[in-house]
């Protein structure tokens, strides 16, 4: 398939596109062509749950969960209204598959709070590695245009991160979830349909180089909701002159939500057990 050319603002990116797939269906795909087999899971019998410990939650509970890397937040909200059997049930912010850290699900009446709380400060942890980038900006395609960034320097690092704080303008990802005309965008990049984006404001409060261990940068960022980290990455990379994408990412709080205070998806299921 050629490449198709999205004009975005004053950007063009030439990407070679992908049919429509699942996140799930890509994981898979890529461990079946590294020769490895993907873990099937057995389908279990569905127990019915403990009305008494069903209720609490069908009522409305706020649930912290710390996102499992390779999981969809959808994959997250799915297991949840499986375990507790309820349909009242969302999260407040979606987390990238290749992300791990804070999701925040609201069940019953809290599912009414999703606005509020999605709108909060945010906290990520993470990497970015320098001297390529991806069409997704982040390790859901492969790393291509590969650049020397022997010349950057610690004092450029630091000099070049406080141009990103404070309120800026950011292009979102093509493949990210913002609709246009109702669609997301990702569907409409692996269609191959031209769409132009326009720059969007966020506030980014701080953004530190936490950690230096070239070509990998570890950083914090505190930023306003909206803010898409993997065009974080991605643009300081080009302001960098070597580029950079996204190589890992961890959300660490929402609001006054901390993801120290968040528990994995096993650790749910055996505590729904023996509620």
């Amino acid at each position: 398939m050629p490449p198709k050319i999205y004009h975005l603002g004053l950007h063009k990116i030439a990407i070679t596109l992908a049919r429509k797939t699942t996140y799930r269906q890509r994981f898979t795909n890529k461990l079946i062509e590294a020769g490895e087999e993907p873990v099937k899971k057995e389908r279990k019998e569905r127990i019915p749950v403990d009305p008494a410990v069903q209720q609490p939650y069908a009522d409305g509970k706020v649930i912290l969960i710390d996102k499992p890397l390779h999981w969809t937040s959808f994959d997250v909200v799915r297991k949840l209204r499986s375990l507790i059997q309820i349909k009242k049930i969302g999260h407040a912010g979606t987390l990238d598959p290749l992300a791990t850290g804070l999701l925040i699900v609201c069940t019953g009446k809290f599912t009414k709070k999703i606005n509020e709380y999605m709108a909060q400060e945010k906290e990520y942890t993470g990497s970015i590695t320098l001297g390529a980038v991806t069409p997704t900006y982040d390790l859901e395609s492969l790393p291509e245009q590969q650049k020397d960034y022997s010349f950057v320097t610690k004092e450029m690092l630091e000099e070049t991160t406080r141009q990103f704080v404070g309120d800026i303008q950011q292009l979102p990802p093509m493949f990210s979830a913002i609709k246009k005309d109702g669609v997301a965008l990702y569907e409409l990049a692996r269609r191959g349909e031209e769409v132009e984006l326009k720059p969007r404001s966020i506030n980014i409060a701080t953004f530190e180089i936490t950690h230096i261990d070239m070509p990998v940068l570890h950083f914090k960022v505190v930023c306003s909701t909206g803010t898409y980290i993997r065009s974080l990455a991605n643009d300081y990379g080009a302001a960098l002159g070597c580029g950079g994408y996204l190589s890992s990412l961890c959300r660490t709080r929402i609001g006054e939500f901390k993801n120290e205070d968040a528990i994995g998806m096993e650790e749910f299921e055996r505590k729904l057990k023996v509620e």
